[in-house]
């Protein structure tokens, strides 16, 4: 299988930071909690814990994505999108992107996913189609809050991160399905 290219890499670069999990690491595959059971792949959908240090100084808010871009859409497939997160939040817990939101702290906001569903939906690519990366990114932005609302499409939430996006730290597993 050809692998799309990284939808970061058609953005203007900006400077990295770290990005550490206790669930997911670089290359490495899901674990199944972090797979998928709504769409029938015998997972959780259990967001993975995800936490981070060394943003640039005029951090002011963070968003965390995770995307698929080998997904058979044309597209890619977004699984996850928060916003809205402070300057001073470091980590999501494991399982904080619940579809009620209740595990996220305070303020904290999520889109629906390409399922149209609030909250991290895991990893489901369809069986024989070769293994998948899951791009969980943490955007490091020069705004305390975007200017959207949570009725938007994760696309329309790029694009408002765009141009304030002033650092990005990225953990990328696999998923594959036989």
């Amino acid at each position: 299988m050809d692998r799309a290219p990284s939808p970061y890499d058609f953005l203007p670069p900006v400077p990295s930071f770290q990005a550490s999990s206790h669930d997911i690491a670089e290359g490495e595959m899901l674990a199944m909690p972090h797979v998928s059971g709504i769409f029938g792949a015998g997972g959780e959908d259990v967001s993975p814990h995800l936490s981070w240090s060394g943003p640039p100084d005029d951090t002011k808010s963070y968003a965390v994505t995770c995307f698929d871009p080998d997904a058979p859409t044309g597209s890619g497939f977004w699984h996850w999108v928060v916003y809205n997160i402070p300057a001073t939040v470091m980590e999501l817990a494991n399982g904080s992107g619940t579809q009620d939101g209740s595990e996220l702290p305070d303020g904290i906001k999520q889109l629906k996913n390409d399922a149209g569903l609030v909250g991290y939906l895991g990893a489901a690519p369809p069986p024989g189609h070769g293994p998948h990366r899951y791009m969980f990114a943490i955007h490091a932005l020069n705004v305390e809050n975007l200017p959207i609302n949570e009725e938007v499409s994760a696309a329309i939430c790029g694009f408002n991160m765009f141009g304030t996006t002033i650092g990005r730290a990225i953990i990328v597993p696999l998923y594959e399905q036989m």
